[in-house]
């Protein structure tokens, strides 16, 4: 067989998202998430994103540049299922046979240089291989099924925020974006529940119940504990320490 050219980044994501864990599982899921695909030079924005600005959302087919999985595993364990095993191809788990991954993003504005998204599942710096347009009238398949997923339904987290956490997000300096949109970026990213999944357990977790644990977001190292199943409270924010 021939052998195939190799595949070159097109671009590279600034996200508020710096480390692995607390970045959204899925597109879509922190709409308050933002970030900038920054295409490079060679590409020629400039030309290359002429037109872009008629569509609402993208497809954005890029490489996860942090995937440490060192031996390819047939099944793996998606976090809401709880530990139980399902075949890689029918989850979109980011250790696959090849790193590359694939978001619906939604523009929010096309610059000279990139673009300005929404909804990102993207950590920093990560490697952009391909942007499409989402066609709504093509890409829509509202009697879809979507599996394993249709059977888990949505959870409900209260969220309570301490004095001393409501006080550091006053005082905070976003990079991404201003102080309510942060506050609904954190709330929406703890709520997910991004914790390992032996500190979530079958039934969630009672024996690990008021742990804390930290996230990074937009520069911010946010505190966190779950104090059971539905309910969790941000402690405390401070500054994050440099990478």
């Amino acid at each position: 067989m021939k052998s195939l050219p190799p595949i070159e980044p097109i671009g590279h994501v600034r996200s508020a998202y710096k480390q692995k864990f607390g970045v959204p599982r899925q597109p879509g899921l922190v709409r308050g998430a933002r970030a900038f695909l920054e295409i490079l030079p060679r590409v020629q924005p400039e030309l290359s994103l002429d037109g872009l600005k008629e569509f609402s959302h993208i497809w954005a087919i890029f490489y996860f540049h942090r995937n440490d999985n060192a031996r390819f595993h047939a099944k793996v364990r998606p976090p809401r299922l709880r530990g139980k095993t399902v075949g890689i191809f029918a989850t979109r788990s980011p250790h696959r046979p090849n790193p590359i991954g694939l978001s619906l993003l939604e523009i929010e504005s096309v610059e000279a240089n990139g673009i300005w998204v929404r909804g990102a599942d993207l950590l920093d710096e990560t490697p952009i291989l391909d942007i499409k347009p989402y066609l709504r009238e093509i890409e829509s398949r509202p009697d879809a099924r979507s599996g394993w997923s249709e059977e888990l339904s949505a959870r409900q987290v209260a969220i309570e925020w301490s004095p001393q956490a409501q006080l550091a997000l006053q005082e905070a300096r976003p990079t991404q974006t201003d102080i309510s949109d942060l506050k609904d970026m954190i709330e929406d990213t703890v709520a997910l529940d991004p914790r390992p999944l032996v500190y979530q357990g079958p039934t969630g977790g009672e024996s690990h119940y008021r742990d804390s644990h930290v996230v990074m977001v937009d520069g911010l190292d946010v505190h966190f504990s779950f104090q059971n199943h539905e309910q969790l409270v941000i402690l405390k924010l401070t500054a994050a320490a440099a990478l």
